[in-house]
């Protein structure tokens, strides 16, 4: 089976093999098309960025001919929900790979993300787990099943464009940034009750990237950072670091992917914000998130 998703900042691909103790992964890649670049500010999706898309969606659908795929599913999160011309977007897909891409609600984009990652995790819950993206962040709360979603407009691209212009940003830029996030993470967490889980998971690049960086990687390494564990006072020292940088004494760092350098630094705040507002003393970084969820869904 193929699952894509296709976010604000990246589209990903997962081929794998369903088997009965789960899925057997054959491939997994991204690419950094910043899909909703501009799209908080203009409300549009522009053809620059549906072309990266295409180029990216052309490769894809190359690999999944290849492998003889049987099921394929993309998903499409909060760029394509934002943008005025998405039906722009969605007729290039399916010339593509053939068929249409689902503009999912930000409801059920947290509940594949939920079940993508507490696949076989043994920490104790229930779960918070928040799957942050470039233009939207969901918080799940649940066990085995979701008790409770909600999506908000907290991306590491979207609060990039929003606040922080500079580079690094300026001291009220990054406050101006926090007290955004803070009130859309307040909100988030009251629907949800994610204060009264016992653990929190946190998904997608920038709590990858975060946790690769307090872990001291030489380089991304997925097998090592997903199920780490790491401190709130690591996840705060990481992004007092970020923020401080450049981008480029960003992307100088050995596990930084190009194309995130310039916009890590919200995706740590927004990660911070997450940590300090829900009570967390740590949170779990995980690999599987809303592709794997995809896949799932197609089993």
């Amino acid at each position: 089976m193929a699952a894509i998703d296709c976010g604000t900042n990246s589209v990903r691909l997962l081929i794998a093999d369903a088997r009965a103790e789960g899925l057997s992964d054959v491939t997994r890649q991204m690419r950094i098309v910043r899909l909703g670049e501009g799209v908080d500010k203009t409300g549009r999706l522009s053809p620059a960025a549906i072309e990266r898309t295409r180029v990216a969606l052309v490769d894809y659908a190359a690999e999944i001919a290849a492998a003889g795929v049987e099921a394929a599913r993309m998903v499409a999160t909060s760029a394509s929900r934002d943008a005025s011309n998405a039906a722009d977007f969605q007729a290039m897909v399916h010339q593509v790979l053939g068929f249409d891409p689902e503009v999912i609600t930000g409801d059920e984009e947290a509940r594949l993300s939920f079940t993508g990652a507490v696949r076989g995790l043994t920490a104790e819950p229930p779960y918070l787990v928040v799957d942050i993206g470039g233009g939207s962040t969901e918080f799940v709360v649940g066990t085995t099943d979701v008790d409770a979603a909600i999506s908000v407009d907290i991306g590491c691209v979207r609060m990039t464009e929003r606040h922080l212009h500079g580079d690094p940003p300026a001291p009220e830029q990054v406050a101006a940034a926090e007290a955004d996030i803070t009130a859309a993470v307040d909100r988030a967490l009251a629907a949800v009750g994610g204060t009264r889980a016992r653990t929190l998971v946190g998904l997608a690049g920038s709590v990858t990237t975060v946790t690769a960086l307090a872990l001291g990687l030489p380089e991304y390494d997925p097998a090592r950072i997903h199920r780490a564990r790491i401190s709130a006072e690591d996840v705060a020292k990481v992004t007092a670091d970020l923020l401080g940088k450049t981008a480029e004494q960003r992307l100088a760092t050995p596990v930084m992917h190009p194309g995130r350098a310039d916009v890590i630094g919200a995706g740590a705040l927004i990660l911070r914000t997450i940590v300090d507002r829900s009570g967390a003393d740590s949170v779990i970084a995980s690999e599987s998130d809303i592709l794997d969820g995809i896949a799932y869904s197609l089993v």
